[in-house]
């Protein structure tokens, strides 16, 4: 069987990771699977709730590890304590408020096989509704800023120049390579992890799974879509709970990431006004998420 690692991290996820778990034990059928989990000091019991889980669902091929922070780490720290030391055939990170179709691990890996250039594979993410969750993007430009601040994105939704990062003008029922899935759920390969190395901390929250697809394609391997594997998302069910600190994370980490990838000189003048920008925008979206 092909050993998978996968890693969660939880904060205050005692309502998703039930369903989370359960499913992942369905799925899991056919691969020899370690689950990582970190918990990033939940207050409602959440710790608990996967003890109890563990009991109910471990098995010679589905094995769970548990690690309490005693403070909040951030998903990025978290995450790669969770694989710190794996080994495995492929890793799979997960959210806690994802919930696996029975058949969408096996999909993921017969499609990460077929060619050797693959580093990542990516489900179709559903709504709990059943409709489909967009969930692909293309790596954000200085501009996408401006087009976000300004509304154009969603005045214009399908167009390819003013909603090109969040791919208005993809369809999400096709097979594609894409630059940048949702980190909700992406299964990636040992020869790209191996290669690539684990997260860039300077993200606490957002866009290090961003920065880690950039790195997987500039090794050289191709990420890709795929529709027939499919996954329900509850889309930010533990971020939700802490809004405008996630905002305030979200900004920052937008800045790091232009600062990490336009370093060059003449890039100096974007940064700045893209910076500007974020930093104009915040207390607006603060006053919104009130």
């Amino acid at each position: 069987m092909p050993s998978l690692v996968v890693s969660i991290v939880t904060y205050n996820s005692a309502r998703e990771i039930r369903n989370c778990l359960r499913s992942l034990s369905r799925a899991a059928q056919g691969f020899d699977v370690a689950v990582h989990i970190v918990d990033n000091a939940s207050q409602d019991g959440t710790p608990e709730v996967i003890e109890d889980l563990i009991h109910e669902l471990s098995r010679e091929s589905l094995r769970f590890q548990l690690a309490r922070a005693s403070t909040n780490l951030g998903f990025t720290r978290a995450m790669n304590l969770a694989l710190d030391g794996a080994r495995g055939d492929a890793y799979l990170w997960l959210n806690p408020d994802v919930y696996l179709q029975e058949d969408t691990l096996a999909t993921l890996w017969r499609v990460l096989n077929e060619d050797i250039t693959c580093g990542i594979v990516a489900p179709q993410l559903l709504n709990p509704d059943g409709s489909i969750q967009p969930s692909c993007r293309r790596y954000p430009q200085h501009r996408d800023v401006f087009f976000e601040a300004f509304g154009l994105s969603k005045l214009l939704p399908r167009s390819r120049n003013f909603n090109a990062w969040k791919m208005g003008d993809f369809d999400h029922r096709r097979r594609a390579e894409v630059d940048q899935p949702q980190g909700a759920c992406l299964m990636i390969h040992h020869r790209a992890a191996s290669v690539v190395g684990p997260l860039d901390e300077r993200f606490v929250m957002f866009f290090s799974d961003v920065d880690y697809c950039r790195r997987v394609q500039r090794a050289g391997f191709r990420i890709l879509f795929e529709p027939a594997a499919r996954a329900v998302h509850e889309k930010g069910a533990s971020v939700l709970r802490n809004r405008r600190e996630m905002i305030r994370l979200s900004h920052r980490d937008f800045e790091r990431y232009f600062e990490k990838w336009f370093p060059n000189r003449r890039y100096r003048a974007a940064n700045l006004v893209t910076r500007s920008l974020l930093r104009a925008i915040l207390p607006i979206r603060l006053l919104l998420a009130r």
